[in-house]
């Protein structure tokens, strides 16, 4: 899959992608906009049941130093763009926060860049990441292209037309990855998209079936895996679903077989201890992003 790269970008893009040519990546950088969301408030709490299981973390470069343990072997994809917050009307205002340099200081696998395409700061998050290609090329650093569709363009997020334009971009500018979201007629997105695909998580979904099928159909159609994260760590049994995805992306299994490895890991040993109650607002915050 990799061969027309040298050996150091090969060698970062399998911490990401493994042998199988599958990737569980766990998405848990949400706080660099939405603050200490409700199930990640203290990460490396929230992590300690989560980091075997998964190949790696799309993660903040401060949750990374503050967060993680030294000890965790697998892939790290540091936010590089970013300077917008939940509360801003328009999300697509981001700026690039990390150097491709300081990425590496931190023994990163990769980047990502945020592109929102259609929205008002289109022109600038392109530019982002463009600008973060040149400089990720320095130092044979791959660059994740994320296509982000903000509050105020939420319905695209299942666009297919759309989906399909902002993933042939990011890889027409030279990401090496691409994060999109899943939908119907997926496996055109796929087509169009001449480099790998990792599908987002998304929202809470109803049940642990709704988030297994998302992640079966995604790879049935052609992802290479999966970034999830709130459908993970808002769970009620984190490191059961999270074992669950892990069966579907790497070990082959049916919907009906995850849900059933889940169901025998959802005991009260593995449930999210509530650390802090939740706001009333929590639950409509989390719907617009």
């Amino acid at each position: 899959m990799f061969n027309e790269m040298s050996w150091g970008k090969k060698n970062r893009m399998g911490q990401i992608i493994q042998a199988d040519g599958r990737a569980l990546m766990l998405a848990i950088d949400h706080g660099y906009f939405m603050g200490p969301t409700r199930g990640m408030e203290v990460p490396s709490k929230a992590l300690e049941p989560l980091l075997a299981h998964a190949d790696s973390l799309m993660l903040s470069p401060g949750i990374l130093s503050s967060s993680v343990p030294v000890t965790f072997r697998g892939g790290k994809v540091l936010r590089a763009s970013g300077g917008n917050v939940i509360l801003d009307e328009d999300m697509s205002n981001e700026a690039v926060i990390l150097s491709a340099q300081q990425a590496v200081r931190l023994d990163a696998s990769a980047i990502a860049i945020s592109i929102y395409v259609g929205a008002e700061y289109q022109h600038q998050t392109l530019m982002n990441l463009a600008q973060a290609i040149e400089d990720a090329s320095d130092y044979d650093l791959p660059v994740l292209g994320v296509t982000a569709v903000g509050k105020e363009m939420k319905e695209k997020a299942t666009d297919k037309r759309f989906l399909a334009l902002s993933c042939r971009i990011a890889a027409e500018f030279g990401a090496d990855i691409v994060k999109t979201y899943y939908c119907d007629g997926f496996e055109e997105v796929v087509a169009k998209t001449p480099v790998p695909i990792v599908i987002a998580g998304g929202p809470r979904l109803d049940t642990y079936e709704d988030i297994l099928r998302l992640c079966h159909n995604a790879l049935e159609r052609g992802a290479v895996g999966v970034d999830m994260g709130r459908n993970i760590w808002q769970s009620e049994h984190p490191a059961a679903i999270i074992q669950g995805v892990r069966g579907i992306v790497h070990g082959g299994l049916s919907v009906a077989e995850a849900l059933d490895l889940v169901n025998s890991l959802a005991t009260d040993e593995n449930r999210r201890t509530e650390v802090f109650a939740a706001h009333p607002d929590d639950a409509a915050v989390q719907t617009k992003h």
